[in-house]
C-alpha cells in the first residue's frame, strides 16, 4: 500500500480546501442571485444558512476524509460497520466528481478564452459595439475547435498540477493561484466601488432593503439562499473529502472548517461588490443572470476607463477561481485510481487526462453540433443536464449520505464522528446540537432536494412534472435505504486512524 501523502503546512490545507470550494458558484452565481432577489437581503439570509446548512456537513465530509485516509472512492468501506452498504456511495460520488468535470472543465475554458481575448482587445476598444460582444460568446458557443482547445488547455494545465503531488503540486501551485486569487478581488473591488454613480450600487449591496425582498417573494429569496448556500462549499461528491484525508490530526477540523467557510464567504462577497456596483455605475440592472459574466459586464469594460486591462484582470480572477476548483477535484480523480485500483499517480494522470478529455466532448457538441439535443426540455443542453445531475441531484443526496453516516447507529454514528473532528486543538464541534445534525438538517436538505425538482420541472407542465418527482422518490428511497439495510454487527465501528 502506498503512503498517503500529506498536506505541508495548516496553510496549505486551509487555501486548497477553499480554492475547491471557491468556484464559478462564488464569483459567477452569487452576484447575479444577489440582483434578482434584491441584493442586501439576500445576503443577510444566505450568511445564516450558510452557517446552519453547509458548515455542519463540511465538518462531516472533513472528518470522513480524516478518519478514513482514503478518497471517498474506499473511505465508507474504511469505516463502515460490516453489513452495511455505505460504501456502495462511493461509486456515485466517483461518478459525481467526473460528471462534474465534463462541463466545469468547459466553462474554466471559457474563463481562460475570455481572459486571452480581453488581454488582445476583442472586448474592449474603438468600434467593438455591444451587440459585437454578444455575438463573441455565441460565436465561441458555435466552434467545438475553439472550445475543444481550451477545454484541453484547462484538463492538462490542471492535471499538470496533480502530477506533481500533493505538496509540490496541489498545495504549492493552488496557494500561489488563491493568494493572486484573492489580490486581484480586491484591487477590483476598490476600482468597482470608486466608480462614479457606484454609490447606489454599494447601498444596494449593503444596506438590507426588506420591503423589496417582499416584492421578490420572501418564500424565493429564503430559498434562493438556502440553495445558494448550500450548494457554494462543493459538499456532497467527496470533493472536499479528500482534503481531509491528506491532513494530520494536529487541528480540529471544526476550527479549519470555520476558516474555510469565511475564506469562501470573503470571495463571494468581494465578487458582488465588484460585479454590483459597476452594474449600477453603467446604469444595467445586475439581474442578468449566467449571461451578466460574459456579456454583460464586457460591455461595462467597454465603457470604462481602461476597459482592456480591468477585464483582462477580471477574467484572470474567474480563471484562477474556476481552476482551483478543477484541479482540487481532479486531485479526487486521480485519487481514485490510487486508492481503488493501485495505480502510480503518474498513470493515474495519464489515464484521466485521456478519460476526462474525451467525457466533456458531449457538453462541447452540446452548443454546436449537437444543439437538437434538448434532454430537459425545449432551449435545455447536454450541460443543463449534466448540471442538473450534480447539482440537483448528487450535491444534496450525497449531502444527506455523509449527514446519516456521521450520526446514526449503523454508520460511522455520532462518538466516533464527533471524536475524528474535535481531534487536535481548536474550536470543537457542539456536541448538543446533536438532534439538529440527526433529524432537522437531513429534513432541510430533503426540502432543498425536492423543491429543486419542482422548480425546474413544474413550469413545463405536469407532463415532466410527474415523472421527474416520482424519479426524485426513487433517488431519495435509494438512500435511506443505505442508511438503514445491513449492519446486524453491533459496535463495530472503525475509529479512524
Amino acid at each position: 500500500m502506498q503512503t498517503r501523502e500529506k498536506f505541508g503546512s495548516r496553510l496549505g490545507f486551509i487555501l486548497v480546501s477553499a480554492g475547491c470550494a471557491v468556484g464559478l458558484g462564488n464569483v459567477w452565481k452569487f452576484p447575479y442571485m444577489c440582483g434578482q432577489y434584491g441584493g442586501a437581503a439576500f445576503i443577510l439570509i444566505y450568511l445564516i444558512f450558510l452557517g446552519v446548512l453547509g458548515f455542519p456537513i463540511m465538518v462531516c465530509e472533513f472528518s470522513v476524509g480524516r478518519g478514513s485516509q482514503r478518497s471517498v472512492a474506499t473511505a465508507f468501506e474504511e469505516l463502515e460497520p460490516k453489513g452495511t452498504r455505505w460504501h456502495l456511495f462511493g461509486y456515485f460520488a466517483m461518478v459525481g466528481n467526473y460528471l462534474l468535470m465534463m462541463f466545469y472543465t468547459m466553462v474554466a475554458g471559457w474563463m481562460m478564452c475570455y481572459c486571452f481575448r480581453s488581454a488582445a482587445g476583442e472586448l474592449t476598444g474603438a468600434g467593438v459595439t455591444s451587440g459585437q460582444i454578444e455575438e463573441k460568446f455565441s460565436e465561441m458557443l458555435g466552434n467545438p475547435g475553439l472550445l475543444i482547445f481550451w477545454t484541453i488547455a484547462a484538463i492538462v494545465l490542471s492535471f499538470g498540477v496533480c502530477s506533481m503531488g500533493v505538496q509540490k503540486g496541489v498545495e504549492k501551485i493552488t496557494k500561489v493561484m488563491m493568494i493572486c486569487l484573492l489580490g486581484l478581488i480586491v484591487v477590483l473591488a476598490a476600482h468597482s466601488i470608486r466608480l462614479p454613480g457606484a454609490e447606489r450600487g454599494i447601498e444596494f449591496y449593503l444596506i438590507p432593503d426588506f420591503q423589496a425582498m417582499q416584492e421578490k417573494g420572501i418564500g424565493n429569496v429564503i430559498f434562493g439562499a438556502m440553495s445558494q448556500a448550500f450548494f457554494t462549499l462543493s459538499i456532497g461528491i467527496g470533493s472536499m473529502e479528500i482534503f481531509g484525508s491528506y491532513l494530520d490530526k494536529s487541528r480540529s477540523l471544526t476550527g479549519e472548517t470555520v476558516n474555510i467557510t469565511l475564506l469562501d464567504t470573503f470571495v463571494a462577497l468581494m465578487a458582488g461588490l465588484i460585479v454590483i456596483p459597476a452594474c449600477f455605475a453603467f446604469g444595467i440592472e445586475p439581474d442578468a443572470g449566467p449571461s451578466l459574466i460574459f456579456i454583460t459586464l464586457p460591455n461595462i469594460f467597454q465603457q470604462m476607463g481602461g476597459g482592456q486591462v480591468w477585464g483582462t484582470l477580471f477574467f484572470l480572477f474567474l480563471s484562477f477561481a474556476a481552476l482551483t476548483t478543477v484541479i482540487a477535484v481532479f486531485e479526487n480523480l486521480v485519487s481514485f485510481g490510487i486508492d481503488l485500483l493501485g495505480w502510480s499517480r503518474k498513470k493515474a494522470v495519464l489515464s484521466n487526462i485521456l478519460i476526462v478529455t474525451v467525457l466533456t466532448l458531449p457538453c462541447i457538441l452540446g452548443f454546436n453540433l449537437l444543439s437538437g439535443l434538448q434532454p430537459l426540455g425545449a432551449g435545455t443542453t447536454i450541460m443543463d443536464l449534466e448540471d442538473f445531475l450534480v447539482s440537483n441531484n448528487l450535491l444534496p443526496l450525497g449531502s444527506l449520505v455523509f449527514l446519516m453516516f456521521c450520526t446514526r447507529r449503523k454508520g460511522w454514528g455520532w462518538d466516533n464522528f464527533l471524536r475524528e473532528a474535535n481531534a487536535g486543538s481548536g474550536k470543537k464541534f457542539p456536541g448538543g446540537i446533536r438532534f439538529y445534525m440527526t433529524w432537522i438538517l437531513p429534513l432541510i436538505v430533503v426540502v432543498i432536494y425536492l423543491k429543486g425538482y419542482y422548480d425546474k420541472f413544474a413550469p413545463q407542465g405536469p407532463q415532466y412534472l410527474i415523472p421527474w418527482m416520482l424519479a426524485a422518490f426513487v433517488f431519495l428511497a435509494f438512500v435511506f435505504w443505505l442508511g438503514i439495510s445491513g449492519g446486524k454487527e453491533k459496535n463495530n465501528h472503525k475509529m479512524g486512524k
